[in-house]
């Protein structure tokens, strides 16, 4: 498998416009978070997505970041694993 199809495998294919309230497991847990819920979406004037809250179940604490990171299939899984 060449390098260019190798990064299209390990990435998501995301609607920003569903992900609300989804779930999403940590491939790399820290602090023994490890699941999460999209809890919030942050979106422009267009209502373009630009950025969401995800919120640990573990310990309810919540981060910030741009939505585009959930595609990154080495950093994170859709659902709870």
């Amino acid at each position: 498998m060449s390098g260019a199809a190798a990064k299209a495998t390990a990435r998501h294919r995301l609607n920003p416009g569903k992900l609300l309230l989804s779930k999403w497991t940590a491939v790399q847990p820290q602090n023994r978070e490890k699941h999460f819920l999209v809890s919030e979406l942050f979106c422009d004037e267009q209502g373009q997505v630009l950025q969401i809250e995800l919120q640990a179940v573990l310990s309810q604490r919540c981060q910030r970041l741009d939505w585009r990171a959930l595609e990154d299939a080495q950093s994170w899984h859709m659902g709870w694993k």
